[in-house]
């Protein structure tokens, strides 16, 4: 058992929990861990996600010197909700999360010295990348992992974006979109969409025993209509070909929530970019996968981090 394994299901004793104020004076759930004066790196998870899933991965960069933080996004994990109904993870706009993050960049690039960072898993992929293309934030360098650049649909990304939108303007938009599973029609469990480790899937089971409030359900139609409306505009965006800060995709190519294949093409349209892909060996959180695929990504984020976040 690795030192950073040992923080799988516990709080470091050095890090800090807060929250942070948007200007809107909405309360976002935040974790510190101060490092050793290597670099900053915020890090911004997905759909439904909490911090206390990325302990383990904190705790590597950390040994590294690295200062770590992580924000809840608006509506889930510690951050409040928008939803009247507590389960539903909803947004009034995708454009409120870029609000968030550009007004928590311009606070936090001012707490600290060294290079900063900034990575993102699925939807905080495409959040993080969305928002330097906007001039919202301006890491040194971006790690995307598995990020939400095209959702994984039946009926392609058109139809699916014109059906998802209908049905959000039909009723209470704020409705969940479906039960259960991350995923509607489909036979895999939970588990099998996110990750083949099932110990890791275990912590975060474990994290949802213990703090129960922080759990999140389906998302609402709204979010589905601009998920699909906002991976559209930033697959079309012209920004994408001068954008400043250079980018490491990590792609499970197998992934069923989000669609590899736009990853793929985003990368070929960014003037500096790096694409780790996996096969069948990974899921969705390939950040929270068995040994060997998780330590072939964390070890190519770590070189990537040495050439192009140098201290």
């Amino acid at each position: 058992m690795t030192s950073a394994s040992l923080y799988r299901r516990a709080i470091p004793a050095a890090a800090r929990i807060s929250h942070w104020r948007a200007p809107d004076g909405w309360a976002l759930r935040r974790f510190d861990w101060p490092g050793a004066g290597r670099g900053r790196i915020l890090w911004q998870g997905g759909r439904g996600d909490i911090f206390e899933k990325y302990l383990e991965l904190f705790a590597h960069w950390h040994e590294a010197g690295w200062s770590v933080t992580s924000l809840d996004w608006r509506g889930q994990g510690g951050s409040g909700r928008v939803a009247a109904d507590p389960s539903v993870g909803d947004i009034g706009d995708f454009a409120d999360y870029i609000a968030d993050l550009k007004a928590f960049w311009s606070e936090w690039s001012r707490e600290g010295a060294g290079p900063r960072v900034l990575m993102g898993h699925s939807m905080g992929g495409h959040l993080v990348l969305r928002a330097v293309v906007e001039d919202a934030a301006d890491p040194v360098a971006l790690v995307l992992s598995a990020p939400m650049l095209g959702l994984k649909s039946p009926i392609g990304w058109t139809l699916g974006e014109r059906l998802a939108g209908r049905i959000a303007r039909i009723g209470n938009p704020a409705r969940p979109a479906w039960r259960g599973n991350e995923k509607p029609g489909t036979m895999m469990t939970r588990q099998q969409l996110l990750t083949y480790d099932p110990d890791r899937y275990a912590d975060e089971l474990w994290w949802q025993s213990a703090k129960p409030e922080l759990v999140l359900g389906p998302p609402s139609w709204r979010w589905v209509a601009q998920a699909f409306t906002s991976t559209r505009l930033l697959r079309r965006d012209a920004r994408l070909a001068t954008l400043a800060p250079p980018v490491l995709l990590i792609v499970p190519l197998h992934d069923e929530l989000v669609d590899s294949r736009a990853a793929l093409g985003v990368a070929r349209r960014l003037p500096d970019a790096r694409v780790l892909t996996f096969g069948k060996e990974a899921a969705h959180e390939i950040l929270r996968e068995a040994d060997p695929a998780r330590a072939r990504a964390v070890a190519e984020i770590d070189a990537f981090l040495a050439e192009k976040a140098p201290k």
